[in-house]
C-alpha cells in the first residue's frame, strides 16, 4: 500500500510549466517590480563585478583608512601574525587536546563541524578575540554572525573592517540587514509589549521585500557582503530568484524562520533545488533551525538534503548556547546533542549564540538577545561596552569547549582557514 501510495505524489510536467509560465509573464508584476530593483543596479554580471572589487581586501582597507584610520593598525597587526605563524595551526591544536593520544586517533574531517560565532558586532571584539586565541592557543571560528545596524557601521567604518579582517583569516561571515522586521515595517508592532503580535506579522510586509533586495544590493556592490540573514519566506524567494538571474547572493536561513521539522526543511530544500542555476548551486548556504529541532530531524532532513544534491552546499546551523536573556529558557546547552548527531550527519555549523550556562549566571550583565538592537553610542553611555565584550568572549570561550570536546572524539573542526589551516577531508 506504501508504494501505491507514494505514486500518486509524483508532479507531472504540466505544473513545472505553469511555475514557468508565470516567471517568464511580461505581465507579472512579482517578477516586474523583482527585475526593477536589479535593474538600477545593472546587469548581473555589472553588479558581481562591482561587488568583487568592492570586496577586494585593497578596496575594503582604503575605506577603513577614510573612515576609520584608527583601524589600519589592527589589521596590519592581524596581518602580521597571521603571517608569522602566531595562531596556533590546526595539528598543533589537536596535539594540545589529545597529548600522547593525537597519533593513534584518525580524525574524521569528512563531517567536519563549523565553528560558529554569534553575534561578533563589533570589530575591536574581533581584534581582542584573536589576542586571546594566541595566548591561549584556541582557534578563532571558521564562521561569525553579525547582528547590527548596517547604516550605523557603514557610517563608522565598523563594516568595511570587519569584512577585511574575514578575508585575512579566510572566515565566512553573516550580516544582517536592517529591513528585517524590527525596523517599523509592520506599524502595528512595537517592542516586546507588543511581541505576541510579531508571531504572526513579523519580517517583510508588503513592499518591504524590496527594500531588502535593494538594501542587499546596495551592501554587495559597495563592500562585497555577499552573505546576509533572512528572515521571511518572501525574501527567501526572492533570494532564490536573484541567484537565478545571476547575481551571487548567498543567504543563510535565521532560526526566527521557524524550521522545526522535516517538512520545513522539505520545503526550504525544495525551493532551494527548483531555483538552482544549471550548474547546481543554490544560493541557500546556511539553513538555521529551530531551537527546539532535535537530532532525528536534522537526520531526517539530512537524508533527502543528499538525495537533492545540496550536502555540500547547504549547512546546517544548529544552537550549541543562546543568550541567556530574552530568547530560550535556561539552562540551554546542546553540545552533547552535536557530539552525538556530528559523525552521522555532515555539513553542520555548531552556532554558540551564548556562553555556557555556568559562566552566564554569574555575570553582572549575562548575554541578551535585546542588546542586539542597541546603537553604538548608547551602548557606550550607558557604561555597557566592557559587558558587552565581555559577553562575546564568554561566547568564543563555548566554542573553545565544543572544539575541544569534537577534537576529543576524533571529529574534525572547520576554524579560520587563513590562521590555523583546514581539515583534510578522509580519502
Amino acid at each position: 500500500m506504501r508504494e501505491d501510495l507514494r505514486k500518486r505524489l509524483a508532479i507531472s510536467d504540466d505544473r513545472l510549466e505553469a511555475v514557468n509560465s508565470l516567471l517568464l509573464d511580461p505581465e507579472a508584476r512579482i517578477v516586474n517590480d523583482m527585475l526593477d530593483v536589479v535593474a538600477r543596479y545593472g546587469t548581473p554580471e555589472e553588479i558581481n563585478h562591482k561587488a568583487r572589487e568592492s570586496g577586494r581586501f585593497e578596496s575594503l582597507m582604503q575605506r577603513v583608512e577614510r573612515v576609520r584610520p584608527e583601524y589600519v593598525a589592527d589589521l596590519e597587526w592581524l596581518r602580521s601574525q597571521r603571517d608569522a605563524g602566531a595562531f596556533v595551526s590546526l595539528d598543533d591544536y589537536r596535539r594540545d587536546v589529545l597529548g600522547k593520544k593525537h597519533d593513534s586517533v584518525q580524525f574524521d574531517d569528512d563531517v567536519a563541524v563549523t565553528l560558529e560565532v554569534s553575534a561578533c558586532q563589533y570589530f575591536p571584539w574581533l581584534i581582542r578575540a584573536a589576542h586571546r586565541a594566541i595566548e591561549k592557543r584556541t582557534l578563532l571560528p571558521g564562521r561569525f554572525i553579525r547582528v547590527r545596524n548596517m547604516k550605523e557601521q557603514e557610517q563608522d567604518g565598523d563594516l568595511a573592517a570587519f569584512a577585511a579582517a574575514m578575508d585575512l583569516i579566510g572566515a565566512s561571515w553573516v550580516e544582517t540587514l536592517d529591513t528585517r522586521g524590527t525596523d517599523g515595517s509592520n506599524v502595528h508592532l512595537g517592542g516586546p509589549e507588543t511581541i505576541t503580535g510579531y508571531f504572526g506579522g513579523v519580517g517583510q510586509p508588503n513592499g518591504h521585500a524590496l527594500r531588502w533586495l535593494d538594501e542587499y544590493l546596495h551592501f554587495y556592490t559597495e563592500y562585497g557582503v555577499r552573505q546576509v540573514l533572512n528572515v521571511n519566506p518572501g525574501t527567501v524567494m526572492l533570494g532564490y530568484l536573484l541567484h537565478r538571474l545571476g547575481v551571487d547572493i548567498e543567504f543563510k536561513i535565521s532560526v526566527f524562520l521557524g524550521n522545526d521539522n522535516p517538512y520545513a526543511g522539505l520545503w526550504t530544500l525544495l525551493g532551494a533545488k527548483l531555483f538552482s542555476r544549471d550548474d547546481g548551486t543554490t544560493p541557500l548556504v546556511g539553513f538555521n533551525w529551530s531551537n527546539s529541532t532535535d537530532n532525528e530531524t536534522l537526520e531526517i532532513t539530512a537524508q533527502f538534503r543528499r538525495s537533492l544534491g545540496l550536502e555540500e552546499m547547504v549547512r546546517f546551523e544548529h544552537h550549541i548556547t543562546e543568550t541567556w536573556k530574552s530568547i530560550v529558557r535556561q539552562p540551554y546547552n546542546r553540545r552533547d546533542e552535536l557530539l552525538e548527531v556530528a559523525p552521522r550527519v555532515a555539513n553542520i555549523s555548531a552556532k554558540h549564540e551564548g556562553g555556557d550556562p555556568d559562566m552566564e549566571q554569574g555575570r553582572e550583565h549575562p548575554s541578551d538577545i535585546l542588546d542586539y538592537f542597541r546603537e553604538r553610542d548608547e551602548v557606550i553611555e550607558a557604561g555597557d561596552w566592557e559587558h558587552l565584550e565581555l559577553n562575546f568572549l564568554d561566547k568564543c570561550h563555548a566554542v573553545e569547549r565544543t572544539a575541544h570536546a569534537l577534537t576529543e572524539r576524533g571529529i574534525g573542526v572547520v576554524a579560520a582557514e587563513r590562521l590555523h589551516g583546514a581539515p583534510i577531508p578522509a580519502v
